[in-house]
């Protein structure tokens, strides 16, 4: 005859504490990739370059 001791922590057995479980992973997993994402977004971001502007072309305009 074989005794076998049920496990009250088994994580199959408490659907609710497993739901729970489950729903925090997902969240912090899509968390992670949006902060992930954002992160090499800004880190690869377009650089506006040094652009000279004549000085004619201003809101204000300077002549020679």
């Amino acid at each position: 005859m074989e005794h076998t001791v049920e496990n009250k922590n088994d994580f199959t057995r408490d659907w609710v504490s497993s739901s729970r479980f489950l729903f925090y992973l997902k969240l912090a997993c899509v968390l992670g990739f949006v902060l992930g994402g954002c992160y090499k977004l800004s880190e690869h971001r377009y650089k506006k370059p040094k652009v000279t502007v004549p000085e004619s072309s201003l809101y204000s305009p300077k002549y020679k």
